[in-house]
């Protein structure tokens, strides 16, 4: 079944502290400070997170909104969410809800969601990595995704390829990069490689090999990569690199600086999501938006992808009284526009009145496919999107297995892994069974760490 729902949310990367409005509690009001407002250099982002504040508060005169832009920093989140100085809505990336939720560090809401009519119809994929053993939910998802293969379809149509039929297979993924590579001097595939993300993409690429990063042994987690699909992964990248010659010549990159050079029309393909599209246009100014083409991630055996998306938490911390407040901020600003077809027709409205903006870029279903129907037909006239360009994502995504990230210690994992990336796009001579095994130990000692 095809999803087409916008990507309506305010998820946007922001690095800064900043409020919205100026809530008081002097006169009474709950006042609960919230992550996820956008940075001022997203004008449409910000201007629409601001009018939903208002209608928030409108609607429920004994709370106050107090916006943040604060980004999730692995370094220090820890320490300032123990310290209690996090805000009551936290926003994190898919790798961490199960690490706080088995830390304790953030508390359930399955009561007071429950309390919303339309509970029973979130899609079940996108609560499970928010939930624990026992069915409680800890969060609302925002955008839930699903990995897949960007490529640029004019590269591949100046490389002779089929710019509607996208590599289905690491093989064909293969061939076609050495293509592009030789027919057009641009890079065929690039595989992220730094900030962790070099890690985060070998485990995508794991997954799709059939293989696992982390497994449960005797109540506890342990690595998993030191096996065939990961070493199958890494030989690919290797012969790619050095064999081929199609990955290009900078080899240290991360996601921005992947979209960056794609947006310029340097890549033929890397993995990522129907949402880098709106990075490519609106961050990275891509003119061609056109020759933006996702398929879904190719198969090596593992039938899988890697899902994930933004989350919003409520800290162990929290008085009863803001967490119930901070429920109602969720359900308001992200299930309520999520679900109603109404709401999600304004949203796109809004934004497709700026001509910079991407509305109708898919996401994975929050609800029951029958509620997504309605939300794909509203949204449908403020579409500003090519999503024929989006079909083979839409249409192969769904016969995949979503797989979660590592349940623990994820980020830490990546940044362990991303040394592995690196040595094999780096070395010619680099050794894929020593590079693991070393590997391996590193994440142990650091997965034993974090579950005493």
């Amino acid at each position: 079944m095809k999803h087409t729902a916008a990507l309506l949310g305010c998820a946007v990367l922001a690095t800064a502290l900043a409020a919205c409005g100026s809530p008081s509690a002097d006169d009474g009001a709950v006042v609960i400070r919230v992550q996820g407002m956008p940075p001022a250099t997203d004008k449409p982002g910000l201007a629409q997170f601001k009018t939903m504040v208002a209608d928030f508060e409108r609607q429920n005169p004994g709370i106050k909104v107090q916006g943040s832009t604060t980004a999730f920093d692995p370094l220090t989140f820890s320490a300032k969410l123990a310290g209690g100085r996090a805000e009551e809505v936290i926003k994190v990336p898919l790798t961490e809800p199960q690490g706080l939720i088995a830390r304790r560090q953030v508390q359930p809401l399955t009561a007071e969601l429950g309390k919303w009519a339309h509970y029973k119809e979130f899609n079940p994929q996108v609560l499970q990595p928010l939930s624990d053993g026992s069915g409680q939910v800890y969060g609302v998802p925002q955008a839930p995704f699903a990995q897949g293969l960007v490529y640029n379809r004019e590269l591949f149509t100046k490389a002779g390829l089929d710019p509607d039929k996208p590599p289905a297979t690491w093989q064909e993924v293969r061939a076609a990069a050495k293509r592009i590579a030789g027919k057009t001097g641009k890079a065929g595939f690039v595989h992220e490689s730094k900030s962790n993300q070099g890690g985060w993409q070998l485990t995508m690429l794991t997954y799709t090999h059939g293989g696992e990063i982390e497994k449960d042994s005797g109540g506890k987690y342990v690595a998993a990569f030191n096996a065939e699909p990961a070493k199958k992964a890494l030989t690919l990248l290797k012969e790619m690199r050095w064999s081929d010659d199609s990955m290009g010549s900078n080899q240290l990159n991360d996601q921005n600086d992947v979209i960056k050079r794609f947006a310029a029309g340097e890549i033929g393909m890397y993995m990522g999501t129907p949402g880098t599209y709106r990075l490519a246009k609106m961050t990275y100014g891509m003119e061609n938006t056109d020759a933006f083409g996702i398929g879904p991630l190719p198969q090596a055996g593992g039938k899988a992808t890697l899902t994930g998306g933004d989350v919003y938490l409520v800290p162990k911390s929290v008085s009863k009284e803001k967490a119930a407040a901070a429920v109602k901020w969720l359900l308001f600003a992200y299930a309520q526009p999520a679900y109603d077809p109404a709401a999600a027709a304004e949203r796109a409205k809004q934004l497709a009145a700026d001509p910079e903006s991407a509305v109708g870029v898919p996401t994975l279903p929050m609800f029951d496919a029958a509620q997504q129907a309605k939300i794909d037909e509203a949204v449908k006239p403020h579409v500003n999107v090519k999503l024929e360009h989006f079909a083979p994502w839409l249409e192969g995504t769904p016969a995949l297995t979503l797989k979660p990230e590592p349940p623990v210690q994820a980020q830490q994992v990546y940044a362990v892994l991303d040394t592995v990336v690196q040595a094999v796009l780096t070395d010619k001579d680099a050794d894929v069974d020593a590079l693991l095994a070393k590997a391996e130990t590193d994440v142990n000692a650091k997965l034993a760490a974090a579950q005493r």
